[in-house]
Parts: structure tokens; sequence; C-alpha cells
């Protein structure tokens, strides 16, 4: 009979050369539990793996954080995690969210309110952080947000701005809302502020700033509706006398990155590729709508570049509702600005200064420019007509650098 705490085992023994074997009973309680413990020893040795690679590959990450700090002095505070807790109060007023982290609203101890952004946990080797201190820490321009300070401790990291009292762009820009207005002058402005703050970026500090992220929403607005550009956690540094630079993964955000970030075959990756998020940028604050509107009634005005540039070059005016003659010329020229931004290739657009340029001028000056492709296999078809009879950017820009 079988009972239920032994079992019978097979025992083979070696007796002068013969194999034998007779049966035993073994404990069954004593078998489940020499596996049980090695089962438990087994999981916990894994777990205690497991936590010593996350330790090893985080703090490799503060480390390089840390190494970073070390190396370079920068003018903003450095805060303890503890001093932004209590400057933002416990967390309890938030500003925003994103893919990066969150952003409250704080006071300094001197008085003035300011944005915290907290983030999360930091890609690569925390290079989106460094990227954000390393850029705006050595900044200062009306255009770009100040970065007061920021906190690195461990996984908790945070960055410290001046308080942006009617925050970003876009709401001003896509909202639906009846209240929520700004003339063709404030947007024109704000359109040359933007310039001037990526003008500087490029060409005004003593490393050349790519930005790689211009869009409506990472444009602040402070109480005077004075633009600043933010969010540079995607921002890279080179020297002044580089032209071109070396990626190794595309970055920003789609409908807003340049072509050549996809395409090697149109152009290499310079600061010419924030001319052309600039340029998406502004023919949506031109228009005041999405460059992609898939709720278009006609086909012909899903993609908004191609439509508008269709209708200038049939020498009709932008069609724009409850607008004065002096705001349709204003539209008129950021729009054709804009054309010229978002040329296909990177040679065949203007540098910020030359954009800043255009906007400050006149739109008597500005020339419509080659009808802009989105795709590189439609270059050659376009080249020829270019050749035949349209204005190129050198017959345009004429002695102007670019």
């Amino acid at each position: 009979m079988f009972r239920p705490e032994q079992s019978v085992g097979i025992y083979f023994s070696d007796n002068e050369g013969v194999m034998e074997f007779e049966p035993r009973f073994v404990k069954l309680g004593q078998c489940v539990t020499y596996f049980i413990v090695r089962y438990v020893a087994g999981t916990m040795l894994f777990i205690v793996f497991l936590v010593y690679k996350w330790r090893r590959r985080h703090s490799s990450v503060y480390e390089n954080i840390e190494n970073y700090l070390e190396q370079n002095s920068l003018m903003p505070i450095r805060y303890s995690y503890k001093e932004i807790k209590k400057m933002a109060k416990g967390f309890n007023e938030k500003l925003g969210e994103g893919g990066y982290g969150s952003v409250f609203k704080g006071k300094l101890r001197s008085g003035p309110s300011v944005a915290i952004k907290v983030l999360r946990n930091s890609k690569g080797k925390g290079e989106d952080f460094i990227s954000e201190v390393a850029t705006i820490g050595r900044i200062h321009h009306q255009n770009v947000v100040h970065l007061i300070g920021y906190c690195a401790e461990g996984s908790k990291r945070a960055l410290v701005y001046d308080f942006m009292l009617n925050g970003s762009l876009d709401k001003f820009i896509f909202s639906t809302k009846g209240n929520v207005h700004l003339t063709y002058d404030t947007i024109h402005d704000i359109a040359i502020g933007v310039a001037r703050g990526i003008s500087y970026l490029h060409h005004g500090c003593e490393m050349q700033i790519l930005h790689f992220d211009i869009k409506p929403h990472n444009i602040l607005l402070d109480e005077k509706f004075t633009p600043k550009i933010s969010d540079f956690g995607l921002a890279k540094l080179y020297s002044t006398d580089k032209s071109v630079v070396s990626m190794t993964a595309a970055r920003g955000t789609i409908g807003y990155m340049a072509p050549e970030l996809f395409y090697k075959n149109v152009g290499r990756i310079s600061h010419k590729s924030d001319v052309y998020s600039f340029g998406m940028f502004l023919m949506e604050i031109a228009s005041k709508r999405k460059n992609l509107n898939p709720h278009a009634e006609h086909s012909s005005q899903l993609y908004f570049p191609f439509w508008i540039y269709d209708q200038l070059d049939k020498g009709k005016d932008t069609e724009m509702e409850d607008v004065t003659e002096n705001e349709n010329k204003i539209v008129k020229k950021m729009i054709i600005v804009s054309l010229w931004c978002i040329q296909l290739k990177p040679n065949d657009r203007p540098s910020m200064n030359k954009v800043l340029e255009m906007l400050e001028g006149d739109i008597a000056n500005l020339k419509l420019p080659p009808k802009p492709s989105l795709y590189p296999h439609e270059t050659l078809e376009d080249d020829e007509r270019i050749s035949s009879h349209q204005t190129t950017l050198s017959d345009f820009v004429g002695s102007s650098s670019y």
C-alpha cells in the first residue's frame, strides 16, 4: 500500500561487478523540502542579481550626471530635493505633464513664482538632463527661458525655471475657446522673438546649440506675451565652426522634424534642421491650425503647406476669416517665409539670421520659393521644374550669408 509520507525508489549497487537493484523507501517530505529550499534559494539569488544590475545601471547614470556637474561650473543654483519639495509646497499645483515628467508651480523664498520640472527616469546615461542643464545653464537671452536652478539627488532630478504666466503658445493657437485670442500683430511679434532666440542659439553663443524640438508647445509666454524657447532635453552642443553634425538617431516631434533626420540623401544634419522645424511652427501660428488636418473637407487641404502654396502660386490671397488688410499681409509674409524654411534640402533653406531679416522686412521683398516636398523621390521632377522657371534660394538671398 502507498503511504503519502513515503515513496518507492530504485537503488543500484555494484556487487562484484554485478549490477543489482533493491527497493528502498524514501521520505517524500525530505524530497519536497529539498526541492523547495533549492527553488527559494535560486529565486532569491536571481532577484539579488536583478537588483544588482538595476543599481549598477542607475548608479552609472547618477555618476555620469555627478561627473558632469563637478567638471562644469554652472551659474544655476543647485538645490536639494528637500528644498525643491518645500519650494513646490508638496507638489500640489500641477501646471502640465509630458513624456519628460511633470511641471509644478512653486515659489522661491525671495518671493518670485517658479516652474519646477520634475523629470521621470532619465534615458541613456542621463543625457536629457545633462543636455538641458548644459544648454540653458549657459544661456542668457530674452527669448530663451531662464534656468534658475536644478536638483540632482540620486534618482530625483528637477529643473527650476522662471514662471511664465501665460503658459505655452499652443493653447492660444489651437484653442477652440472663444476667450483665447491673439492678434496677428502679437503673433508676428512672437514669431520674430522665437526667430531671434533660435538665431542666438545658432550664432550667438560660445557653442552652437541645436534645439531639435521647436514647436508651439515648447514656446512659453510671459505676462507681456514675450516668447521664450523652452525644453532643451533634445538639444545638442557643437563647436561654432562645425557646419554639419553627426547623430545616431532621429530626434524631435513628428510633423516638425526635418527630412534629413530620416533621409540621408537629401542633405546633412545641421542648424538648418532647426530652420525646418521653425518653418513648420511658423506655418501653424500664421494659419492658427495644425499643418496636417485629417478632417479637411477636401483632400487637397489635408496638408496645409501644399494647399496654401497652390493658392499663392495661383495669385490668390490667403483666405483668413475676420482679418484686416494689414493682418492679411502679415499672414502672407509669415507663410512665404515658412515655405522657404521647409524646403526639402537643407541647402535650399535660409539661415535663422536670414529668416529674421525676412520677417522684419517688407513683404514686397519676398518671392515665392519652389514648392516644398515631403519625400526625396519627388526632388528629381522638382529640380527640373525649378531650373526652368522657379526662384532658387541663391537667386533670392543674393550676397546674404546662409
